[in-house]
């Protein structure tokens, strides 16, 4: 009897095994069968209702029912007679756009698109906001992210760059070419300058009897090197390369912000905000969430974000990278926590 229960028990868990295979099998094809269908598309925020809900919200919460359904039926009244009265006027509208940058400055693949859409419906009286973070990285990917942002310029289109956090080096390549530039106070700013750095293994070839072959030509085809021994030369030549590409930045900048010391400001130094404003490498102190708020009173907000549906491997990796930082930072807590025991 025993031996039957335990073989029936077996054969249980081989077809609950099966059965579970399969429940993943299925859901995994119909995933991909999702992502199939799944298209880019632009999302539309409009922020002033975001903004109205928020506040409706907050005010069910404080007031008695009675006095809400007061306050809300005068708010209504008030922007009905608000309507009526701007009815005959076009009122200005404020894309916003997050560019969060990184060494390569790969968000510029949807802020083209997102770019491009705005331009197809917006004109002279509306603004584009930028809300930028990024710390610098690539001289050409930077470059080019800065290019995109030029074209609202040449439609004669306001620019505004709101910096909260950090906008430095090629950072702040992008956010010269805003008409305005508005930053939070301790927002970091500048590091107008250029940075090179490359591991030389030569030595460490040469100890293990490993010889290197560089074939090139073209004398300048190819300077310093990782595994090749450099000479004085290739480092002049590699240090002129980077002196015109700070030149050209410098350029780059001054056309763009010409009330600026350039040299005083080009050292590579950065600052907090509230010391770039007096070398004028930004306009305002003040949030990105204040100036919208302020500017919801007279215009129409829309946040414009360009969507990439993640693949069914991007959303497993960041699903483990998720739960993995989770377990991290849970073990990391308890361990300060710990430190404060009795």
């Amino acid at each position: 009897m025993l031996e039957f229960i335990s073989e029936y028990g077996l054969f249980l868990t081989k077809v609950l095994t099966i059965l579970i295979f399969v429940w993943i099998v299925i859901s995994l094809l119909s995933s991909l069968s999702k992502k199939s269908r799944a298209v880019d598309h632009l999302e539309i925020t409009h922020l002033n209702k975001k903004y109205k809900s928020m506040a409706d919200t907050l005010l069910l919460s404080l007031l008695p029912k009675k006095e809400f359904r007061k306050t809300r039926k005068q708010s209504k009244k008030e922007a009905r007679l608000e309507k009526k009265k701007t009815s005959s006027e076009v009122r200005k509208r404020i894309f916003v756009l997050n560019f969060l940058g990184n060494i390569r400055a790969t968000a510029v693949r949807h802020l083209r698109k997102e770019i491009t859409a705005i331009l197809s419906v917006a004109t002279s009286r509306d603004e584009v906001l930028v809300c930028l973070e990024n710390t610098g990285g690539l001289v050409h990917e930077h470059g080019f992210a800065a290019s995109q942002l030029l074209r609202i310029k040449q439609k004669d289109i306001p620019l505004t760059v709101s910096i909260d956090k950090v906008a430095a080096s090629g950072g702040y390549m992008m956010a010269c070419v805003a008409d305005k530039i508005i930053a939070a106070p301790f927002a970091v700013v500048g590091s107008i300058g250029v940075l090179a750095q490359i591991p030389n293994f030569n030595r460490m070839l040469d100890k293990h009897g490993v010889d290197f072959e560089l074939m090139k030509a073209g004398e300048l085809k190819r300077t310093l090197t990782m595994f090749g021994k450099n000479t004085h030369e290739d480092r002049e030549h590699f240090n002129r390369q980077l002196e015109d590409t700070h030149a050209l930045f410098k350029e780059f900048v001054k056309d763009h912000r010409p009330g600026l010391e350039i040299d005083k400001v080009s050292t590579g130094e950065h600052w907090l905000a509230s010391r770039a404003l007096e070398l004028n490498l930004v306009d305002t102190l003040i949030t990105s969430d204040d100036y919208l708020l302020q500017a919801s009173h007279d215009a129409d907000i829309y946040e414009v974000n360009y969507t990439v549906p993640k693949t069914l491997s991007e959303r497993i990796a960041a699903s483990v990278h998720a739960s993995t930082e989770k377990v991290f930072f849970s073990w990391w807590q308890k361990a300060q926590d710990s430190r404060f025991m009795a």
